[in-house]
C-alpha cells in the first residue's frame, strides 16, 4: 500500500524577474522519505526550497501539504502549516547572541503557550555560544532547534556543508535516527553524493540547463540505471 503524501508540488515554476530558474516541477514526498532535492551549483536547489517553506512565492504551480494548497491559502493558515515544518538552513542559522539552549528555546516559546520553566526543562544544552563551537556541534544544535516544535516534516538545506567527512557521515546517520524514530518526513536540499547515496529514499535531479527537473527515484537506482545525466552526476563525471 502506497504511503501517502505528505507534500505534492505541482509544475511549479520559480523565477526571478523574467529569468526562469526552473519550470515545470513535479514531485510527492510520501510520509517517512528522506527526500533529496539535488543538483549542481546553480541549479535552484535554495529557491525551491524556499518555495517550499514559504520564503518566495513561484512564479506558477503549487505547494500542497496535506492536501492544503499553501500558497494560495490565507495568512493565517500557511502560519499553521509552517508550524508542521522543522528548517535546518545551510550555516544552522544560529542567533550568535543568544546561546545553544536560548536558541533551541526560541520557537517554543515563540509558537506555544508554555510557561518559561517548562521551556527551561525541555532545553538541555549547556551554555555554549555559537561561535565556541565546531561546525559539526552548530548542525546537531541547529536540528535540535528544528526538531523543537516536533514537526512531522523537516527541511534541511546542504546538512553535509563544511563538515569534514566523518562528521558529515554521524550527521547523516543523526538524520535517519529522527526518520526512524520520530515517523518524520525529511526533505534533504544536498549536492553531496556521499550523503545522498546514504540517506535518500528518493528523490529528483535540478537540471541548470533544461530549467526543469529530472525525475530519479532512489539515488542508489538512479546511480546503476537511471537518466544518463544523473549518473553522470553521480559519478562526478568519471563514467
Amino acid at each position: 500500500m502506497d504511503r501517502p503524501a505528505h507534500i505534492e508540488v505541482s509544475n511549479l515554476s520559480m523565477a526571478y524577474g523574467d529569468f526562469v530558474v526552473q519550470r515545470g516541477i513535479d514531485f510527492r514526498v510520501r510520509q517517512g522519505d528522506v527526500f533529496v532535492i539535488m543538483g549542481g551549483n546553480g541549479c535552484g536547489k535554495t529557491t525551491l526550497m524556499r518555495a517550499l517553506i514559504g520564503l518566495q512565492r513561484p512564479a506558477a504551480g503549487s505547494v500542497r501539504y496535506g492536501g492544503e494548497d499553501f500558497w494560495s491559502a490565507a495568512e493565517e493558515d500557511r502560519e499553521r502549516m509552517k508550524r508542521r515544518l522543522g528548517i535546518l538552513f545551510q550555516g544552522g542559522a544560529l542567533w550568535s547572541s543568544l546561546t545553544l539552549a536560548e536558541n533551541v528555546a526560541l520557537p517554543l516559546a515563540e509558537y506555544t503557550g508554555l510557561p518559561p520553566g517548562r521551556v527551561a526543562e525541555i532545553v538541555s544544552f549547556k551554555d555554549f555560544y555559537p561561535s565556541e563551537l565546531s561546525g559539526g556541534m552548530k548542525k546537531r544544535a541547529g536540528l535540535a532547534r528544528a526538531m523543537a516544535l516536533d514537526p512531522d516534516i523537516l527541511i534541511i538545506d546542504e546538512p553535509s556543508s563544511g563538515l569534514d567527512p566523518l562528521t558529515a557521515r554521524r550527521l547523516d546517520d543523526l538524520i535517519l535516527e529522527l526518520r526512524d524514530s520520530l515517523g518524520a518526513t525529511i526533505i534533504v536540499i544536498s549536492h553531496d553524493l556521499a550523503s545522498i547515496l546514504a540517506i535518500g529514499s528518493d528523490s529528483i535531479y535540478l537540471d541548470a540547463d533544461t530549467h526543469t527537473m529530472i525525475a530519479t527515484g532512489n539515488p542508489r537506482q538512479a546511480l546503476a540505471s537511471g537518466d544518463a545525466k544523473v549518473r553522470h552526476f553521480l559519478t562526478r563525471g568519471s563514467e
